[in-house]
């Protein structure tokens, strides 16, 4: 596998583009104005999480990229809300583009995305983070729920 694929913003773009296939292929009229607002309101909070879990690295001067050794346990700002404010601004991102493009047939992809987002980079993470910080992480993992 290619390393440029092993990147999560590679698999939200596929994910994406798999929604606007399945609007183009079956066209629905269900969420209307209302699922504008509603995409318009999560792509905020998105980016809003993800500028702030951004911020956080830049702070502690740790690395961003998956399956990187971290420098520091980011564990405040927007890591008190989410483990993984990113992805969940990921999860958000997908949400508003099912919303957006009103194709509610997709939204079984954001549980989908979420479950291959824990599985390919999540878990490694966490492991990761746990062998560098030991109890640290432990306790702000019992404290702070992965996505939400």
């Amino acid at each position: 596998m290619p390393k440029w694929i092993d990147l999560p913003p590679v698999w939200l773009v596929a994910f994406v583009a798999a929604v606007w296939g399945l609007d183009r292929l079956i066209p629905v009229n269900l969420f209307g104005a209302l699922g504008d607002l509603l995409a318009a309101g999560l792509a905020g909070a998105g980016a809003l999480l993800f500028g702030g879990a951004l911020r956080a690295f830049a702070r502690a001067r740790t690395t961003v990229i998956p399956h990187r050794l971290p420098q520091a346990l980011i564990t405040s700002g927007v890591f008190r809300l989410s483990r993984n404010p990113i992805y969940l601004a990921d999860a958000g991102f997908l949400t508003a583009a099912i919303l957006w493009w009103d194709a509610p047939h997709a939204l079984p992809l954001v549980p989908l995305f979420m479950i291959l987002i824990r599985n390919r980079f999540i878990r490694g993470e966490e492991a990761r983070l746990r062998a560098a910080f030991g109890d640290a992480f432990d306790d702000w993992a019992a404290r702070v729920r992965r996505w939400l």
